[in-house]
């Protein structure tokens, strides 16, 4: 795509279609529909915001993605955010995450990702969640700190989304995450199922677990289980020796297609990470349509590439954006095709760091 608006619009488009196929997903449900319908509202108002930045040479996606802590209850193996072995720093604290988040909602930022770590090692996320209820949070967490306080919370936060992590069966998920660990997320999906909790789970998706995570059967399982959102990241071999961990050529081939036949048979929605980005003109990272805060406030182009010139401790996030690094490489984009392991940033991170 010449035009640079072009995939912004389309990116919109995409927003406006995901919501859509969300009414059909949860429209047995009267409480999340309506909410559907207000957030679809609410969502166009937030494009409107993006484009008046834009007019102003600011930056603005419609999605951020903010680590909130490294701390963790559990060793997974390969997992990027320790492999990153990030420099111990102090957090951000309670009101700078709140101004941050509050910030974006202002902004026209559509979806606030809280990642980390575990993000429930800081319960007080929720209260900030609280607050916003105009902003969709999914909340990306190994699901061992959801308890039945917190599951009664999110009850009444509709705009929060769980987003379990699994690698596949049983055998799959304790490999990686410990034993004993699948058991305990069955118990806590069936706890949200009951609550009529809108959740989902989000799978690593490797070599070894491409089968599985792609198998009707199992795939009806979880979805029987209550989930109504699935998200496929395909695994990026940030530690070394891992690189048979990632899925092969063909395997990335044929995922779109699966996904999109899941899409036509199971009353959930799919998506996958990186997914597509070739139809946005290539990668999204940096500001382009998406952008990542480390725990520390530092703001980087993605959470494969921890890198920054620019910390939000100092700064306001609109300030933020404006950063020399983000823009020389939204300005080099097309150097960042989908190479080995699907993420071309972690790939060329050597030609990253030279920018700072």
């Amino acid at each position: 795509m010449n035009n640079t608006n072009d995939y912004k619009a389309l990116m919109n488009q995409s927003i406006n279609v995901f919501f859509k196929d969300a009414l059909k997903v949860i429209y047995k449900n009267p409480g999340l529909t309506k909410f559907i319908l207000q957030t679809i509202g609410t969502q166009e108002k937030a494009a409107k915001r993006r484009a008046e930045h834009d007019q102003q040479g600011i930056q603005v996606p419609p999605y951020m993605i903010i680590s909130i802590t490294n701390r963790c209850n559990l060793h997974c193996k390969g997992c990027y955010s320790q492999a990153q072995h990030r420099p111990v720093e102090k957090e951000i604290d309670h009101n700078k995450l709140r101004s941050v988040i509050s910030e974006a909602r202002d902004l026209g930022i559509s979806f606030v990702f809280l990642a980390g770590g575990e993000p429930l090692m800081r319960p007080d996320i929720l209260e900030i969640t609280r607050d916003l209820p105009d902003v969709i949070f999914p909340l990306f967490t190994n699901g061992l700190l959801i308890t039945d306080e917190i599951i009664a919370g999110l009850k009444k936060q509709r705009n929060v989304i769980p987003v379990i992590s699994m690698e596949g069966c049983q055998s799959e998920t304790d490999e990686r995450r410990g034993a004993g660990v699948f058991a305990r997320l069955r118990e806590t999906l069936e706890k949200m199922k009951k609550a009529g909790i809108l959740y989902g789970v989000s799978f690593t998706v490797s070599q070894a677990n491409f089968p599985t995570l792609t198998d009707e059967h199992f795939i009806d399982q979880v979805s029987s289980s209550g989930c109504q959102l699935f998200f496929y990241v395909e695994y990026v071999p940030v530690q070394e020796s891992t690189e048979d961990m990632v899925i092969t050529d063909d395997q990335r081939a044929a995922l779109p297609l699966i996904l999109e036949s899941f899409k036509k048979k199971f009353p959930a929605l799919f998506v996958s990470f990186p997914g597509d980005e070739e139809m946005y003109g290539g990668c999204l990272s940096a500001g382009r349509g998406f952008i990542h805060i480390s725990a520390e406030g530092d703001l980087e182009p993605c959470p494969f590439a921890p890198y920054s010139d620019t910390n939000l401790k100092n700064l306001s996030l609109k300030e933020a954006l404006q950063s020399e690094l983000l823009a020389k490489i939204r300005a080099n984009h097309a150097e960042l095709t989908e190479t080995h392991g699907g993420c071309a940033l972690w790939d060329k991170r050597e030609w990253v760091k030279s920018l700072l």
